[in-house]
């Protein structure tokens, strides 16, 4: 019962904050907005909340675990000028897990933070009409139990570069991670030092239908090893008493070397908007 309380509390906080604020008069189509959706450094303040159920968990004693996290994943652009943009992106990860870490066991608790910023230009460059930022991104460990998280603090270069032509949109986003201070030892072997990648494709309909495949690859260069997810969504923005929501439903598929991962999943995700009138 605790456990299901701290997951439905994790999913009503923020849902309830969303909710509290009146969406303003629609100034974009919902085709426009489910483009800009597709823009990771798109000035449209959001804040997506990704469940994901990642299922058929399979390695050494380990036999049909599952593992639900839902990513809490404000966004935010800050106009610094005429010229530039500053573009916040943050992910809060809360997770449960059952038989992942060891037949039988359930744990529940905090991931570590991932925050972004992206210094982008408030128009696409001109002779190829390419979207971009760069930054830094910082992981913060608040991870709890030592499951969710690796106890140190990491940084490192992110970036995203994206091609819009019409309702399409193709794009990469990356992060490069490196522990702050400290080495591995034979009692604390962990060290920060993963890379993560995410190509995407995605089309825009009229009446704001949409679908996006990506992969979401990350290579951790400290153990070896590589673990990644196929997704495909399908995705509509609607209004919901007052409020301008996206929701978005699609499969999962894992693939890579990691010795115990999920084989398959699904991810239901909730994007609040807030479009500028």
């Amino acid at each position: 019962m605790r456990i299901r309380t701290s997951i439905f509390g994790a999913l009503a906080i923020p849902a309830a904050i969303a909710f509290a604020v009146t969406a303003p008069a629609l100034a974009q189509t919902p085709e426009e907005l489910a483009k800009k959706l597709a823009n990771p450094v798109a000035s449209l303040i959001s804040l997506p909340l990704q469940n994901n159920f990642d299922l058929n968990y399979r390695g050494a004693q380990i036999d049909g675990g599952y593992k639900y996290i839902i990513n809490i994943q404000p966004v935010i652009p800050i106009t610094l000028n005429k010229t530039w943009n500053l573009i916040s992106r943050t992910i809060l990860p809360f997770a449960q897990q059952s038989n992942t870490t060891g037949p039988g066991e359930v744990t529940t608790g905090l991931g570590d933070t991932l925050q972004s910023f992206f210094f982008s230009p408030a128009a696409p460059s001109k002779r190829l009409g390419l979207i971009w930022g760069v930054g830094p991104a910082i992981l913060i460990p608040t991870g709890e139990h030592g499951y969710f998280g690796g106890e140190k603090w990491a940084m490192g270069p992110t970036f995203v570069v994206l091609k819009q032509a019409g309702p399409w949109t193709i794009g990469m986003l990356a992060n490069q991670l490196w522990q702050l201070g400290g080495k591995g030892t034979p009692e604390e072997p962990t060290v920060v030092n993963s890379m993560f990648l995410q190509p995407f494709l995605s089309r825009a309909y009229k009446g704001g239908i949409s679908w996006v495949v990506n992969t979401e690859f990350t290579r951790n260069w400290a153990a070896h090893s590589s673990m990644g997810a196929i997704n495909f969504d399908v995705a509509q923005v609607l209004p919901v008493f007052g409020q301008l929501v996206q929701v978005a439903f699609g499969p999962k598929y894992f693939y890579g070397s990691a010795s115990v991962r999920a084989r398959w999943g699904f991810r239901l995700n909730l994007v609040f908007l807030w479009p500028k009138k």
